[in-house]
């Protein structure tokens, strides 16, 4: 094992020893080898890091590791910038040779890509680049004009509401950017109102990662304890090579744990696809939809070689994601196998200078046994969409509050387990998906349920990457166990479909809309036998069953009629206090639905997805059993319902670093 040195204080590129250390982390990369770790001490490395090795095993890898005691080493997408030119009444101007950019210009690529919808149909394209005053990104606008009347604000789409909304707070005071460009010169023209650019902190994102090996398979790293910024990657929907500001590029094992990682253009950490499977072809080439260029990228995927211990299996962990354009953490395939755990996601995608069908705090396509677990996830446009092929994954003891909608579930078939969560936010659920369990969580607002008749999506065989079949999304096959369910806002409100083909679905508080389903699938085949000759055109008629036993409804919630155990109460609300580290939540109950229990759900209790006919289990096999609480608590043969096996009249923490 050979330790690496790395400072960027260092007066010379050094030989990477503690006492002539490395200048840059690119040096280390550049020849570390499996057993090696490199140590990089406090300052700031304006590079873009490319491992050109990675480690043999899970137990012989290499490490990337901030010098402890220090302060965090920032690695940064951007460059400072001290030739502004001013031109009157806050804005300044500046003049940049292309050479700069080494033959990547941000001020030159877009977010594009399949599935980008622009909010205004006037605005022709936003950049990859960004301009940063003391750390604070700006807004893009589409004319130089509105640089110097910055009150022409700029609009977007709600997704969730089908709304425009405006894009910059009125009452602040507005930081825009425009920029144009030719063969040989970039020119970026900026309002700083009072401030002078060329005595603050004023910087543009130049490079399109942080770290990020270039070549797939540099397998098993850790990186850990930095902070990363403000790079120029591009959007990433699964069909694309999905580049994020870090990332393994296909490969497998990598450890990312306790980074602080903010303003990403797009995506912070990808676990994603890359190139061989697809690039944007749909909007490259409109020959095929972007729906039948993602199915044939599993395909591909699979051809070249997709399967557990060789892509996947990583851990993202203790990380703290804020102010990202698109995603904290995104992955389509790569991400399979892997563990999303105790990470504090926020503000991501709420710029709204752009937007597309792939844009969530966490987002993932076929994240085939993945465990995301004990996750913080707020002010964002979504929480969560788990995309295609999310089978064996398990979502528990996770926190979503204040995001447009904390949870989405798309044309997957499952088995998917939500346990011990808070969906705290008042859009708590878009589900359009089937084949769930949820057991023991907390809804604080509306449901929406709704099937998915047009897409035949990819389902696997237990436990493996290999694929059994492809169905629709006939709605329903979900079990619900022993959760509390509230009504924030109003009680039921229409929503227009997420996956932007034009649907409308009615979302509500509570499992009301789950009535007409049968509640056993052997009422269901009995259906089924009933309905006479038929084959797929029968199916798509009739409504899968539902399972649903010993589920609170309070505050206006309704539940599914003849429910057993059921408990319906007139008051209950829910709230939450937060610090830097902590959420704390209050649930306010009367004394009857404080008292209602459940007993432990376990595999035997579920059954199986009537498609996919996997076990609700944990990723290695072994039997699910939620036997514990939100924060580890040991739940009895009958405990509360909801995140918690009791409730007092204080608040409670359900979150903690």
């Amino acid at each position: 094992m050979t330790q690496y040195h790395v400072s960027a204080a260092a007066t010379s590129l050094g030989t990477g020893t503690e006492i002539d250390p490395f200048r840059t982390i690119s040096q280390a990369a550049a020849i570390a080898r499996a057993g090696d770790e490199v140590i990089v001490h406090e300052g700031v490395y304006r590079e873009s890091v490319n491992p050109r090795y990675g480690g043999e095993s899970a137990t012989n890898r290499i490490v990337y590791r901030a010098a402890p005691g220090e302060h965090r080493p920032l690695i940064t997408g951007a460059e400072r910038i001290t030739s502004w030119v001013p031109e009157g009444e806050g804005v300044w101007k500046v003049v940049i040779d292309n050479a700069f950019f080494h033959g990547y210009n941000p001020y030159v690529e877009t977010v594009f890509g399949d599935w980008t919808v622009y909010p205004d149909p006037r605005v022709e394209v936003r950049h990859l680049g960004d301009v940063y005053l003391n750390g604070k990104s700006f807004y893009e606008v589409s004319s130089l004009s509105k640089v110097r009347d910055p009150e022409r604000w700029e609009t977007g789409r709600d997704a969730a509401t089908d709304t425009i909304v405006p894009l910059i707070d009125p009452d602040a005071t507005v930081n825009v950017w425009y920029c144009e460009t030719d063969a040989e010169h970039t020119t970026i023209w900026a309002n700083f109102h009072e401030a002078d650019p060329n005595t603050e902190l004023t910087e543009i994102n130049v490079r399109e990662t942080c770290f990020y090996p270039s070549r797939t398979f540099v397998n098993y790293i850790t990186v850990t304890g930095f902070e990363m910024a403000q790079a120029a990657c591009p959007y990433t929907p699964p069909t694309a090579d999905q580049v994020g500001l870090l990332g393994p590029h296909w490969s497998r094992g990598w450890i990312i744990e306790d980074n602080i990682i903010h303003d990403a253009k797009c995506s912070a950490i990808s676990l994603g696809k890359e190139i061989s499977t697809g690039d944007n072809e749909s909007t490259r080439t409109h020959r095929k939809s972007g729906y039948q260029y993602q199915k044939e990228a599993v395909y591909k995927a699979l051809h070249a070689g997709w399967e557990k211990g060789v892509v996947g299996g990583h851990v993202v962990r203790n990380n703290t994601i804020y102010d990202c354009g698109q995603n904290g953490v995104v992955g389509h395939m790569g991400c399979a196998f892997s563990l999303v755990e105790h990470n504090h996601i926020f503000r991501i995608g709420t710029k709204r200078e752009f937007f597309g069908w792939e844009v969530a705090a966490i987002k993932m396509h076929a994240a085939v046994d993945t465990v995301v677990c004990a996750n913080r996830v707020h002010d964002s446009v979504l929480g969560m969409w788990l995309d295609w092929q999310a089978q064996g994954t398990i979502v528990e003891n996770n926190v979503f509050y204040r995001n447009t909608r904390d949870v989405m579930t798309e044309v997957t078939h499952g088995p998917i387990t939500f346990a011990n969560n808070v969906f705290a936010s008042a859009f708590s659920f878009d589900d359009c998906a089937q084949g769930a369990a949820f057991i023991n969580n907390v809804f604080a607002g509306r449901i929406r349920h709704m099937p998915i008749l047009d897409r035949s999506t990819p389902y696997h065989f237990p436990h493996v990457t290999d694929v059994a079949g492809e169905a629709f999304v006939y709605g329903g096959d979900d079990r619900y166990y022993n959760n509390v369910f509230l009504a924030a806002g109003n009680s039921a409100v229409a929503v227009s479909a997420a996956d932007g083909g034009g649907a409308v679905g009615v979302a509500c508080a509570g499992t009301v809309l789950l009535d007409a389903h049968p509640r056993s699938l052997e009422d269901y085949e009995r259906i089924v036998e009933e309905t006479g000759l038929g084959d797929e055109d029968m199916y798509r008629d009739l409504k899968q069953p539902v399972y649903v036993t010993a589920n609170t409804y309070a505050g206006g919630a309704k539940g599914v009629s003849n429910e057993p155990d059921a408990v319906t109460v007139e008051d209950g609300s829910l709230s939450l206090r937060e610090s830097d580290d902590s959420v704390w939540i209050t649930l306010s109950l009367p004394d009857t639905a404080r008292a209602a229990t459940g007993a432990v759900v376990t595999t035997a209790d579920l059954g199986q997805p009537r498609i996919v006919e996997e076990y609700f289990e944990r990723p290695d096999g072994s039997p699910l059993v939620v036997n514990t609480d939100i924060a580890g608590a040991p739940r009895g043969e009958a405990s509360a319902r909801g995140p918690l096996t009791q409730y007092s009249a204080a608040e409670q923490l359900v979150w903690h670093v």
